[in-house]
């Protein structure tokens, strides 16, 4: 019988194009075939790979391993080197010569950082900082030296894909690596509801409650997940009594201002004050190029400044989109095989960005009014009527999606509305164009006119 590995081999070299199988599958090393009860670990050449793995392939993996071990097994990335192994004269070169060489912790320390559910490639040293999250990262690093003991809670908002996760397991991973005694756990909202609900299915609710009451650090991510999720809100509110009756540490991420998160328990906005509430904004163009550099620099490649400016230039809501336009890039150059300049750069963007023009609110505005057939005096106007309110909401997020100003700019320049309007506004479409075709093609519509 084959190994679990040579069968996965199989079905992904039956499955993919030869390129794919040869770029992607083929050159990744598997350990712990031999008690898979303790995991399994995927060795990448680097951090691209192993993020493309990540991204693409590796649910696949994981219930390829459930199903050949009959068995729950869980499967983790890392990065690793290869280098030849001793070998005789007569031996014949091949990919078998050729062994990762990994500095893995023992197994004392693995299975307590992976219950942390951390994620170690998160750290400060490789966070890029700017106006846009100084404050924020400055506030985290304190956190992160004395847990318990500065800002608790502390509350990271601000929009999707701006590095509000990254700034969490930063944390995280730094109590880790200076206190390992610690109890830390990061998760993601839905995944606290999902335990709740399997706790409340299995009766085992009082492990669940004392589990998470027993953290020494508790970081819960897009805490907006929460809303109209009563029973959680309750569980997350008598576990944050707990810990921070105890000095524990808590971090919360969310989208949006606390105190502007409807359908939350009142009683939890009230706590979330207790401590530091920070936001981390859209990163300004240096940071949005430095941003690009690094990454780069972090998969091996030097990125021309020409071709990191093109991408900063006209891809400027969040960090994700930044960090997407690249891999694409790469993915482009790699498939290809030609050097990354400014027109591979170019062809490998050219469905994502297409801006012809400088995209400004008033531009905006025309557009939104021309297209639901309004005038633009509307959209300054007092009148709250669908017919005038949902354009102008649609305007609202299409400014924060595609220009730089901030949420009081957008307010001023809609006839001077407050900022929790714009908020509001934008966390209105960003929730209704889920679930409404028909919204979702007029802001897809738009986008391409705006970007030419």
């Amino acid at each position: 019988m084959p190994s679990f590995w040579q069968s996965c081999l199989q079905h992904f070299e039956q499955e993919l194009p030869p390129q794919q199988f040869s770029t992607w599958i083929k050159p990744l090393q598997l350990e712990g075939e031999n008690a898979p009860e303790q995991g399994l670990t995927l060795i990448a050449s680097n951090g691209f790979v192993l993020k493309w793995i990540r991204d693409k392939y590796l649910n696949k993996i994981t219930k390829l391993a459930q199903l050949y071990f009959n068995t729950d097994v869980s499967v983790d990335l890392i990065i690793g080197k290869s280098v030849p192994k001793p070998k005789s004269t007569e031996e014949k070169k091949s990919v078998d010569d050729f062994t990762p060489v990994v500095k893995k912790p023992n197994s004392d320390t693995l299975e307590p950082y992976r219950k942390t559910r951390l994620q170690s490639e998160f750290s400060f040293d490789n966070l890029v900082v700017g106006r846009a999250n100084d404050l924020a990262r400055a506030a985290a690093m304190q956190v992160a030296e004395n847990p318990g003991g500065a800002y608790n809670p502390l509350f990271i908002y601000g929009g999707t894909g701006l590095g509000k996760t990254h700034l969490m397991l930063a944390i995280g991973n730094h109590i880790h690596q200076n206190q390992p005694k610690k109890s830390i756990r990061y998760v993601h909202a839905e995944d606290f509801y999902s335990e709740m609900v399997k706790a409340y299915r299995q009766q085992t609710i009082e492990q669940f409650k004392q589990y998470y009451r027993s953290l020494d650090v508790l970081l819960v991510d897009d805490i907006q997940f929460f809303i109209n999720k009563e029973r959680s809100q309750e569980q997350f509110f008598y576990a944050f009594n707990a810990l921070s009756e105890a000095k524990k540490q808590i971090v919360i991420t969310c989208d949006t201002y606390p105190k502007n998160i409807s359908g939350l328990d009142e009683r939890l906005i009230t706590r979330f004050d207790w401590g530091l509430t920070v936001q981390v904004e859209p990163p300004e163009t240096e940071m949005r190029v430095a941003i690009l550099k690094k990454k780069a620099e972090s998969e091996g490649i030097q990125l021309d400044d020409e071709v990191a400016f093109f991408i900063a230039k006209h891809l400027r809501s969040n960090v994700r989109e930044l960090e997407g336009a690249l891999k694409k890039v790469m993915a482009y150059s790699l498939f290809h095989g030609k050097k990354i300049n400014l027109d591979v750069t170019k062809d490998a963007l050219k469905d994502m960005i297409g801006l012809s023009r400088n995209i400004t609110v008033e531009v905006i505005q025309k557009t939104v009014a021309d297209f639901y057939k309004i005038k633009v005096a509307d959209m300054f106007s007092k009148k709250r009527t669908r017919l005038l309110a949902r354009p102008r909401q649609i305007a609202m997020w299409l400014c924060k999606e595609l220009t730089q100003r901030s949420y009081p700019m957008i307010g001023d320049a809609f006839g001077g509305r407050d900022h929790t309007t714009v908020m509001h506004a934008v966390k209105t479409i960003d929730e209704l164009r889920k679930k409404d075709n028909e919204l979702n093609h007029d802001l897809h519509v738009l986008l391409q006119v705006l970007k030419g």
